[in-house]
């Protein structure tokens, strides 16, 4: 087991610089997995091992030895809750119970399923550009486009009407916040209460949406429960457009600070947009090392052994800023090959969302600076944007202008 004598650093670390994970990743990278303390509850904590390197965080995220199941006894819990109450999803669960869930909306995902939304979601787009250009300036454009889309298309996705996405919109925000346990499970319970008297309502009057087919196939002793239901949907609401959000808000922040950048990806028609949004999520690596499991057996990682009931934190930052994989990696390189990154995971709990969220990038930066080819940030310190305390790393506002 972990042991008290060895060196230990305290958990998370937080970003000091704008964009780049905390230089003791790069530190703590040069050597075997390290040993963290992370929470376990309220009020305490127990240590985890940290892998850091590429290889071993490529590893770790495939191995079936290391259970992503919060519900198995010593599992370290990502978001906190009150005790006896954990959330659930398919995305902290084990095959077969993972794969059974995950497959049913699979349809919903492929890249086959997603060019059919390309009209809608550039509908969307058109509109919400339309609206900016009527606000005075300086614009949030976090708040005005942002945050925005990435909302409409998910809850279009899942057939929850317009007016309710803001409501939903706060209570995912709240429930991500690594602020006060109650207030965040309190806003989880409404959330959920809410997807699933929505689905029941589907059940009976079907639409061409995501929860109609849940709960019209599946939703049924013996095929899934409504808890299960809603516990997809919650998910997929709230990957879609958190993760989304954040990270479009980054790709433009990028190159809103960058002219030679910005000139680069956006000539000859956007040519470079697509390298450019996979070297963004590389560079920004969003999920803040939210990734915990549990060690099922005794087994070694990176050059160190770890037992059976070991916590294990897997360090996406410090994965995608591995130099022997990624050369001078605290440097957007658009013109690098940036397709092996780990934000969306690999193996069986990579994001099925990925390419609907490429999707939608693609779109909104073309039109985006198309629409406003000056648009310029409006803020003379770009570090006071970025929030803190949440699961995933983004800006509390993005202020800009454009005549």
């Amino acid at each position: 087991m972990l042991a008290e004598e060895t060196i230990v650093h305290e958990w998370p670390f937080r970003r000091t610089v704008a964009g780049r994970p905390p230089v003791i990743l790069a530190d703590l990278r040069e050597a075997p997995p390290c040993v963290v303390r992370i929470p376990a509850g309220a009020e305490n904590s127990r240590l985890a091992w940290l892998v850091t390197r590429y290889p071993d965080v490529r590893q770790a995220l495939m191995d079936p030895r290391l259970s992503a199941d919060e519900t198995l006894p010593g599992a370290p819990v990502r978001i906190q809750v009150p005790p006896g109450q954990k959330p659930g999803s398919f995305l902290r669960m084990d095959d077969p119970e993972h794969a059974r869930l995950r497959g049913m909306i699979t349809a919903e995902f492929t890249a086959k399923r997603v060019r059919t939304l390309r009209m809608a979601v550039q509908r969307l787009i058109d509109m919400l550009l339309d609206g900016l250009a009527e606000l005075p300036q300086p614009a949030d454009l976090q708040e005005a486009f942002s945050r925005t889309l990435p909302t409409l298309v998910v809850a279009r996705l899942l057939g929850i009407p317009d007016e309710d996405s803001p409501f939903l919109v706060e209570k995912t925000a709240t429930t991500i916040s690594q602020g006060n346990i109650e207030r965040s499970y309190a806003a989880y319970l409404e959330m959920s209460e809410f997807i699933g008297q929505l689905a029941l309502r589907k059940q009976e009057k079907p639409e061409d949406d995501m929860i109609s087919r849940l709960a019209v196939n599946y939703l049924r002793p013996g095929t899934i429960t409504l808890d299960e239901l809603v516990g997809i949907a919650r998910l997929v609401l709230v990957a879609g457009h958190e993760t989304t959000t954040n990270q479009m808000a980054l790709n433009v922040l990028s190159l809103l600070l960058d002219n030679g950048l910005r000139e680069t990806v956006l000539a000859d028609n956007g040519a470079l947009i697509r390298q450019f949004v996979e070297e963004s999520m590389r560079y920004w690596s969003i999920s803040q090392d939210a990734i915990v499991r549990l060690a099922l057996v005794d087994m070694e990682l990176g050059g160190v052994t770890m037992n059976k009931g070991d916590a294990v934190v897997i360090s996406i930052p410090a994965g995608n800023h591995d130099g022997s994989v990624f050369p001078d990696p605290d440097r957007i390189d658009v013109r690098r090959d940036s397709s092996q990154h780990l934000q969306w995971g690999i193996g069986p709990h990579y994001c099925l969302g990925a390419p609907l969220a490429r999707l939608e990038m693609d779109l909104a930066l073309r039109s985006l600076f198309q629409r406003f080819p000056k648009l310029r940030l409006a803020t003379e310190d770009p570090n006071s944007v970025f929030r803190t305390g949440t699961v995933f790393h983004g800006l509390r506002e993005l202020p800009v202008a454009w005549s």
